[in-house]
């Protein structure tokens, strides 16, 4: 199946958000179509982070309208997008320290969880059988990862390569459509930043379509599918990584360097 046949999952009309006389993001569209890794790049302040926190309803947009499978969106509560199919990881990681690996993966779980809260206050088997296939898919996607030896450590005890790791599975546990991973790479080291490329291939390849802001460019380039270039909260550039790379106006804004 060709790029312009895959099915449209995430479609972004005239995007934007003010905050105050500033205007983060100007009039952006564009679209992500399903089994794709679609990077979104730009210089600090482009309005990257801002993108996304509107897209999974942490910010309620100014204008323009959100459509993703099929359904507008547009400031819907983050829980009410989760659930339609839309996950999503932070540039600051947000995990659950406190709680163990295989905690935090459960919590992920439960957003699909059938069991009410009159079956849980009594008890019911259907409960714990619930439980006990949460706690069983929970170890899966752990081991997929490597992680299924700390799953009963704290969570805050793992290194920030695993961390990263156990928000994405975390993430991956709510079953979405579309995950959107908010600079995973960042602080990681060589090694650690190439087994999460390898994830996020693993990701696509399972089903679920990616779309990630990024500043490793060598990790964009690598494995996107398309990208689009953000500068100063407009939509400067989109296309493949070839295109991208030579494009005059990226290359100004953002690589800092002449073409090949």
């Amino acid at each position: 199946m060709t790029e312009n046949q895959k099915q449209t999952l995430l479609e972004v009309i005239d995007l934007e958000k003010r905050f105050g006389g500033l205007t983060a993001i100007n009039q952006v569209s564009f679209a992500v179509r399903s089994g794709q890794i679609k990077a979104v790049i730009g210089p600090n302040g482009a309005g990257k982070t801002t993108l996304f926190n509107v897209l999974t309803g942490v910010l309620a947009p100014d204008s323009g309208e959100i459509r993703f499978l099929g359904g507008d969106i547009s400031g819907k509560k983050p829980h009410l997008i989760a659930a339609r199919g839309m996950a999503r990881t932070f540039q600051i990681i947000k995990i659950f320290g406190d709680m163990t690996v295989l905690e935090n993966v459960m919590t992920g779980c439960y957003l699909r969880s059938k069991t009410g809260i009159p079956a849980a206050t009594l008890h019911l088997p259907s409960v714990w059988r619930e439980e006990r296939e949460i706690t069983e898919k929970s170890l899966r996607l752990l081991d997929e990862v490597g992680l299924a030896d700390r799953a009963m450590d704290p969570s805050g005890s793992l290194p920030l390569g695993q961390q990263r790791m156990l928000e994405i599975v975390r993430a991956l546990a709510s079953e979405p459509r579309l995950i959107l991973l908010d600079e995973p790479v960042a602080g990681l080291s060589g090694p650690e930043t190439r087994n999460l490329a390898d994830l996020i291939g693993r990701i696509r390849d399972s089903g679920v379509t990616v779309l990630l802001v990024e500043h490793d460019m060598s990790l964009v380039m690598d494995i996107s599918d398309e990208v689009l270039v953000l500068e100063y909260g407009r939509k400067i550039a989109e296309g493949t990584p070839r295109e991208i790379q030579n494009d005059e106006k990226v290359i100004a804004a953002y690589l800092g360097e002449e073409a090949d």
